[in-house]
C-alpha cells in the first residue's frame, strides 16, 4: 500500500498491491520490495524454516504458561507469545547462528507467506467453533447483541484519532480496527499480508495486549466501576472483550467491588458477551470495523495528521521502510501453500499432544477434517482468483459446524472439537515471529507510541460495550 509519506500523493491512501509476485529473473535488490517472496528461498533454505518453526512451537508448548501479578491483575504469558518471541528473537540473531538453524532474511520474507496461508486453517477452526457456538448465542439476548457495536467500534472511536494524533501512519488501521486477537491477526494477514504496515499494527496491537491487557484492563475495570456510575451487569458484558485472560481480569476488578451473591450472575453474563464476542465480533470487525476504519483514516490523517509532533522527514522514512516489506494477499503456490499447511498442522499435533494430552491419532483426525476444508475451498479460489477467501472459508465452516444442518455435521463437530483452539495459534505466532524479525526497525521507529495506542484501544471496547449496554439496563 503506498505509504503517506509518498511524495507522489501525500496522505492519500492508495489500493493495496495484491498478486504480484515478482518475476523468477527478478534481481536480488528488487525481489525484496515485494515481499513474502518464494523465488528467493531455496528448497532447502524452506524445509529448514519448517523444521525450525515446529522445534520453537515445540519449546513454547513446553515453557507452558506463565502467570504473575503485578499489582491487581495477573500477566498471562501463553505458549503463542513465547513461540512468538522465540522466533522473533531466532530471526533477528540468525547472522549468529550456524547454517544449519539459521533462518536468514529470504526465509524470513518467506515466512510471511506461510502465515498468510497457514491462518486458513485457523480461520477453518474459527468458523467451526463459531457453527457450533450458534445455539449458545440465540440465548444471549438483545442487550449482548447491541453491546457488541461497542465492542466492534469502540477501539477506533478512541484508538484511530489518537494514533493519527502521535504520527503513526497505516499501522494505525491494523492497531485499532479491534482489540487485535487472533481472529483479527486472520483478517489483516488475508487482506494486506502480516508484512504490510497494516499487518505490523495488529501485531504490536497482539503483543501489546498479549503482554499489558489483562493488567491494564483490570486496572481500568476497577477504576471505572469505583465510580458508580454504570450498573454492574453492564460492566459485566464491557469486560466480554473476545480474550479469556482480559475478560477474567477485568471481571474480577469489577466483582470485587460487588456484594458476593452478584458474582454468579456477573460471571454468566461477562462470560456469554465474551463468547459473543468471539463468536460474532470476527465478522463484525470483517465487515464493518476494518472498512470503516480505513475509510476514517482517509478522511482523518490528513487532518490530525498534521498535529504530529513526527516531522515531514521521520513520517517518510517510516514510508520508505514500509515500501520495502509490502506483504501481499495474492496466493502462494499450490505446493508452498502445502509447506503452510504441514506447518501449521505438525503445530497444532505437538501442541495438542504436549499440553492438552490428546492423542496424536486423534489430532489427526480432527486436522484432516479442518484441512479437507480448506483444500475445497482454495481450490475454488484458484478457479475464481476474485472471491474473498476468508469470507468463503469462514462461511462455509461455520455453516458445516452447525449441529444437524448436515447428515456429517455432528460427526465433524465431535472429531475437530479435540483441536484446542489455542493450538492453533503457537505455530501461527512463530511464524510471525519469523516474518516480523525484518521489521523491527519500524517497530522501534514505532516505539512508545503503538504501545499507548493499542491499550487505548482496549479501553475503548471495554468503554463502548458498558456503555450501549447501560441503555438495556
Amino acid at each position: 500500500m503506498q505509504e503517506a509519506g509518498d511524495p507522489k500523493l501525500p496522505g492519500t491512501p492508495q489500493p493495496p498491491l495484491r498478486h504480484t509476485m515478482p518475476h523468477p529473473m527478478t534481481s536480488a535488490a528488487s525481489t525484496t520490495s515485494t515481499l513474502p517472496s518464494t523465488a528467493s528461498s531455496s528448497a532447502s533454505g524452506k524445509l529448514r524454516l519448517a523444521l525450525v518453526t515446529l522445534a520453537v512451537v515445540a519449546v513454547a508448548e513446553l515453557i507452558g504458561p506463565v502467570q504473575f501479578s503485578v499489582g491487581p491483575g495477573k500477566v498471562a504469558l501463553l505458549p503463542m507469545l513465547w513461540a512468538l518471541l522465540i522466533a522473533a528473537a531466532w530471526g533477528i540473531a540468525h547472522r549468529r547462528l550456524p547454517g544449519v538453524v539459521r533462518v536468514a532474511t529470504a526465509e524470513q520474507s518467506f515466512a510471511g507467506g506461510l502465515l498468510n496461508a497457514g491462518l486458513l486453517l485457523f480461520v477453518v477452526k474459527l468458523g467451526l467453533t463459531v457453527g457450533a457456538a450458534l445455539p449458545q448465542v440465540k440465548q444471549a439476548g438483545w442487550a449482548l447483541l447491541f453491546q457488541e457495536f461497542g465492542h466492534a467500534l469502540g477501539t477506533l472511536a478512541l484508538g484511530l484519532p489518537l494514533a493519527l494524533l502521535l504520527g503513526i501512519k497505516r499501522e494505525a488501521v491494523g492497531a485499532t480496527f479491534s482489540v487485535g486477537r487472533e481472529g483479527n491477526l486472520v483478517i489483516i494477514g488475508e487482506k494486506y499480508g502480516m508484512a504490510s504496515p497494516e499487518g505490523r499494527g495488529v501485531l504490536a496491537e497482539y503483543i501489546t495486549g498479549t503482554v499489558l491487557g489483562a493488567l491494564f484492563i483490570a486496572v481500568l475495570a476497577g477504576f471505572v466501576a469505583s465510580l458508580h456510575i454504570f450498573d454492574p451487569r453492564s460492566l459485566a458484558m464491557g469486560a466480554g472483550v473476545g480474550s479469556g485472560s482480559l475478560m477474567a481480569a477485568a471481571l474480577g476488578a469489577i466483582a470485587a467491588q460487588q456484594p458476593a451473591e452478584m458474582l454468579p450472575q456477573l460471571t454468566a453474563i461477562a462470560a456469554a458477551s465474551n463468547l459473543l464476542t468471539t463468536v460474532v465480533g470476527f465478522y463484525f470487525t470483517l465487515f464493518l470495523s476494518l472498512p470503516l476504519c480505513s475509510w476514517l483514516y482517509g478522511k482523518l490523517e490528513p487532518v490530525l495528521g498534521r498535529f504530529s509532533k513526527r516531522g515531514a522527514q521521520d513520517a517518510a522514512g517510516t514510508g520508505a521502510v514500509s515500501q520495502v516489506s509490502v506483504g501481499h494477499g495474492g496466493a502462494l503456490p499450490l505446493r508452498d501453500t502445502l509447506i503452510a499447511w504441514a506447518v501449521v498442522g505438525g503445530g497444532v499435533l505437538i501442541g495438542n499432544s504436549l499440553t492438552y494430552k490428546v492423542p496424536v491419532l486423534v489430532s489427526l483426525e480432527g486436522l484432516a477434517a479442518v484441512v479437507a476444508i480448506a483444500l475445497i475451498v482454495e481450490g475454488i479460489k484458484r478457479l475464481v482468483p476474485r472471491l474473498p477467501m476468508v469470507l468463503v472459508l469462514s462461511v462455509v465452516a461455520t455453516l458445516a459446524g452447525i449441529p444437524g444442518l448436515f447428515p456429517f455435521s455432528d460427526a465433524l463437530i465431535a472429531i475437530t472439537a479435540k483441536l484446542n483452539f489455542l493450538a492453533f495459534t503457537t505455530p501461527v505466532l512463530a511464524l510471525a515471529g519469523f516474518s516480523v524479525a525484518k521489521d523491527m526497525p519500524v517497530f522501534r521507529q514505532l516505539g512508545w507510541r503503538i504501545v499507548v495506542v493499542s491499550l487505548t484501544a482496549t479501553a475503548g471496547t471495554f468503554l463502548g460495550a458498558t456503555v450501549i449496554a447501560e441503555f438495556f439496563h
